[in-house]
């Protein structure tokens, strides 16, 4: 056995020269919680408790990924969005602040929307990943009802169990939106009635990565978080913009607003592309670290 204090000296040394002290420590902080239930104070204030060779085991195992630049959030195989608890991994994106400000603008907007009509509120998210955001929606808002559509079976599989663990129903659909024209077949007890499908809020974080930009990414990202729901070629980085758009044209009520999270650097690409499409009203917005991150438009 190994005393905190003297494994603690150890996981330092063996990360330091891939990593700041204060992200160390911020690793080293989150194992802790996870594998003996200590806070950080736990730390601070019992340097002499003894670690088990089971346990020890168990940090080196982590410690070691650690060092191979897997994320923290992999290796435990979760993390927190919005507040709630998440089960991911590596077939889907590790939710990231920037997105949490894009769900709080939309929860503003929200508010304002239902001022104006007395009718459920129907949300939309298209490349859903782990779930954080429609599941985000359905916990604070109680009278959505929200659909979520992606490409990735393995990542419906993930955020089918989010939803059940944080106690709420979202309507999941396994689509390619690149393969189809509409979303008719997205509200089925809508179609019953004759009802064209219609959504009051649509909301994507779709890939916007150019893969020239790779050079760009850090090396936890590149090499482990799903590609497939990050880059898009540098010949057509608008792919998914334009469809969604395409798709929210036919498919938001008349005061319906469509939201993206967008690459920084084709801010103005998105917003011409919009404008062609028939957008009348938009805002853009820059996350906490200054760059332009999301847009908001109605049509």
């Amino acid at each position: 056995m190994t005393t905190l204090k003297e494994y603690k000296k150890y996981f330092f040394e063996t990360l330091k020269s891939d990593f700041p002290n204060t992200e160390i420590d911020t690793f080293f902080a989150f194992l802790m919680e996870e594998y003996l239930n200590f806070k950080r104070i736990d730390i601070v204030l019992k340097p002499d408790f003894l670690v088990d060779d089971i346990t020890k085991n168990e940090l080196n195992i982590a410690l070691e990924k650690l060092k191979n630049h897997e994320p923290i959030q992999y290796i435990l195989g979760k993390t927190e969005f919005f507040g709630f608890p998440f089960i991911v991994n590596k077939n889907t994106l590790i939710p990231r602040p920037e997105t949490e400000e894009l769900v709080v603008w939309i929860l503003e907007e929200v508010t304002l929307l239902q001022k104006s009509i007395l009718k459920e509120i129907s949300i939309l998210d298209i490349g859903t990943g782990s779930g954080c955001i429609a599941i985000s929606f359905s916990k604070k808002l109680r009278n959505a009802k929200t659909y979520a559509i992606d490409i990735s079976k393995k990542a419906l599989k993930i955020a089918k169990k989010n939803a059940k663990l944080n106690k709420v129903f979202i309507n999941f659909f396994e689509i390619d939106i690149l393969k189809i024209n509409s979303l008719e077949n997205l509200k089925k007890d809508q179609n019953s009635s004759n009802q064209p499908v219609k959504f009051d809020i649509i909301v994507s974080n779709p890939p916007y990565v150019r893969n020239s930009e790779k050079i760009e990414i850090n090396r936890n990202v590149l090499e482990n978080e799903p590609h497939q729901a990050l880059f898009v070629s540098d010949e057509n980085p608008l792919l998914f913009y334009e469809k969604i758009a395409d798709l929210s044209e036919k498919h938001l009520t008349k005061n319906g607003i469509l939201f993206f999270e967008i690459n920084q650097y084709l801010g103005k690409e998105i917003l011409e592309m919009l404008l062609q499409k028939g957008v009348k009203n938009f805002e853009i917005r820059k996350d906490l670290f200054g760059n332009e991150r999301m847009i908001k438009a109605t049509f």
